[in-house]
């Protein structure tokens, strides 16, 4: 059993993000997580991830703020306390639409490559 503050992780840049965009691996492999990984997303307002697809899944809890999950062609609002699930090969990309930061938890299973 692991138990620590999120703040002890540090926020680094997303790869492939705009400089809005932070993560914090909470949860990983070399804690012994060998099923999936959690982490957790930081973004400025006006700032988003990159519009992209993978072959995983997500599962997101959105803890602060709002924004808009964009397919390419349409764009979902969400809140606080709302979640999303974003099946595998879903093109989205996340957005923050309101004035705070925008945080969310997002877990993914590790690929079996």
């Amino acid at each position: 059993m692991k138990i620590f503050n999120y703040t002890a992780i540090e926020a680094k840049k997303a790869e492939s993000c705009s400089s809005d965009v932070r993560v914090r691996w909470l949860i990983t492999k070399e804690m012994g997580a060998n099923n999936f990984a959690m982490r957790l997303f930081e973004i400025e307002p006006e700032g988003n991830s990159p519009l992209h697809t993978h072959p995983w899944e997500h599962e997101v809890f959105i803890l602060e703020g709002e924004g808009v999950v964009f397919d390419g062609d349409k764009s979902t609002s969400f809140k606080a306390n709302d979640v999303v699930f974003i099946p595998s090969d879903e093109r989205h990309q996340f957005k923050n639409t309101g004035k705070k930061r925008l945080k969310f938890l997002c877990l993914i299973p590790y690929c079996k490559q």
